[in-house]
């Protein structure tokens, strides 16, 4: 190394160095290290030790490293310092677990929960109670609900949650009607009810967002499909099949639209500010500092997570309603078997769309729906089986459980193989749109165009 302005070879840089001793002009080979540098510095500068390099950025630079692994180029500038050492810039900063930063207690949690599910059971007895009881129930029921959307105090994210849930019952008890033509009417209604609530704690409080966003186009969903439903004049089936519908294809859908990346840290800035033909013959050593911080990453795959989270649990609820109201309601053959095959298939496609979920709430709340759905079959047709015809079930069902744990032995890995996975893909395929087929026939409009045309 020398010292000096003259214009340098290929293989030699110029670089400047900027220490307690003043700027130095040093010439080094490109495969010069880190530490070759800063001896050079140091016999020339006159230190008694050598020093520490850092970049223009403030970065240390390893000792061990090359000038060409870290793309410094000539006329590249370098700062020494003596017996300082500061920490990387870019070093990821620790931050509590969600729950802990946010202040919700796992039994704060399960204690809102366990008060969601005495909201729905009290919105059930209060819309059986007589006329003075009816009238004070929703009254206690939307008093809570209005309490709960109160932004304050370390539960308020669980209670956020859970307050929807007692204006949802508040709205079911109060348009509870006996009659099953009416039965679209009131669920509908709960559902706007608890849309509503959700709206009202985003609107309010504005934590919670992801959880609260699926509410209100859940209730907001259900509504819509209800009240059209209901004001075009079809049977209450035409609802159920649909919302079991449409639970299957959000399944499928909901994980495209979880993650919400913002534009901000899709575009890279540095580029856009020289000429196309500049940022493409850039040196492909050079190094380019990311302007995307390591908490915004964290933030966005938490939001997803918990939206992803929060679809599940929607679909699961869509899916427990829908099945056993849809089974209940086609009376006439030709609906039966739609809705049976309905049930099948879209249990058959939740559980297989739930294969691809890596989210392990999210993966087991869709097993439980489509379990949910097969469960609502066999409840369904239990009772209207012969000794002979179930004898002949369970037969049929022993040895599918036979050859499904003999499958699952030799398959070992399960899922995770890439030919299971593929034929996983075509059977979700095809469960997906044979549902969507079955939709016509179980909600009674090919029987009726049978019955117009004939």
């Amino acid at each position: 190394m020398t010292q000096g302005r003259v214009r340098p070879r290929a293989d030699v840089l110029a670089l400047t160095v900027h220490g307690p001793s003043g700027a130095l002009d040093l010439m080094a080979p490109v495969g010069a290290a880190v530490t070759d540098v800063a001896r050079e510095y140091a016999a020339q500068a006159g230190l008694g030790s050598i020093p520490l390099l850092y970049s223009r950025s403030g970065e240390l630079l390893a000792a061990t490293a090359t000038l060409a692994e870290l793309g410094i180029d000539t006329g590249g500038i370098l700062v020494a310092a003596t017996g300082v050492h500061r920490a990387s810039t870019h070093r990821p900063e620790r931050r509590p677990p969600p729950e802990r930063r946010r202040g919700a207690h796992p039994i704060a949690v399960l204690w809102c929960a366990v008060a969601a599910v005495v909201a729905v059971l009290a919105g059930w007895c209060a819309a059986q109670a007589s006329r003075g009881d009816h009238d004070l129930a929703v009254g206690v029921l939307a008093l809570t609900a209005v309490l709960g959307l109160v932004p304050v105090g370390p539960i308020a994210v669980p209670r956020l949650l859970a307050a929807p849930c007692f204006l949802g019952a508040a709205g079911f008890a109060w348009a509870w009607d006996p009659v099953p033509e009416r039965l679209p009417t009131v669920l509908g209604l709960t559902a706007g009810a608890v849309a509503v609530g959700a709206a009202l704690a985003r609107a309010v409080a504005g934590r919670a967002e992801p959880q609260l966003r699926v509410l209100v186009v859940a209730g907001a969903a259900v509504f819509a499909v209800t009240g059209a439903i209901t004001l075009v004049g079809w049977p209450p089936r035409a609802a159920w099949a649909v919302l079991l519908a449409g639970a299957l294809l959000a399944a499928r859908f909901v994980p495209t639209v979880s993650v919400d990346v913002p534009d901000q840290y899709l575009v890279d800035f540095e580029r856009l500010a020289v000429s196309a033909w500049s940022a493409r013959d850039r040196a492909p050593r050079r190094r380019v500092r990311s302007i995307v911080p390591i908490r915004a990453v964290s933030d966005v795959a938490d939001r997803g997570a918990r939206l992803v989270a929060a679809a599940a649990g929607a679909v699961l609820v869509v899916a427990l309603a829908s099945a056993p109201l849809l089974l209940w309601s086609a009376t006439l053959p030709v609906d039966r078997v739609g809705a049976r095959l309905e049930v099948v298939l879209v249990g058959a496609g939740l559980l297989l769309a739930a294969r691809s979920y890596r989210h392990p709430v999210a993966r087991g709340l869709l097993r439980l729906a489509g379990l949910a759905c097969w469960a609502a079959l066999a409840a369904y047709a239990a009772p209207r089986l012969t000794q002979g015809r179930l004898l002949t079930v369970s037969w049929v069902a022993t040895g599918s459980g036979l050859v499904v744990v003999l499958v699952a032995m030799a398959i070992g890995r399960g899922w995770r193989s890439a030919w299971w996975s593929r034929r996983a893909e075509v059977a979700e395929a095809l469960c997906g749109s044979s549902a969507l087929a079955v939709v016509l026939v179980a909600s009674g409009f090919f029987r009726h165009l049978w019955e117009w045309t004939s």
